[in-house]
């Protein structure tokens, strides 16, 4: 008899905004990669946990005035699930 199967690994998630963040408001995305695009945008990149934890992100986007360009759900590599 085999045991229960390990739970998948949360989904990783790629959310752009219109900006930068300053180190300060950076620290609110803490445990997620930040990547500051040269047409001014941010991209946050992260494994996220849930609904909940993602609506949180977006939240915190919204509380800082930042303009979401896009969300979208990363595609997995071949082989190896995100």
């Amino acid at each position: 008899m085999t045991g229960p199967l390990p739970p998948a690994p949360a989904p990783v998630y790629e959310i752009c905004f219109r900006g930068h963040l300053s180190e300060r408001h950076a620290r609110w995305f803490e445990g997620l990669e930040m990547i500051a695009q040269a047409d001014g945008s941010t991209m946050i990149r992260g494994a996220i946990s849930d609904p909940p934890a993602l609506y949180g992100l977006i939240n915190r986007i919204r509380d800082l005035g930042l303009e979401l360009i896009s969300l979208r759900k990363a595609p997995e590599q071949a082989g190896k699930p995100e």
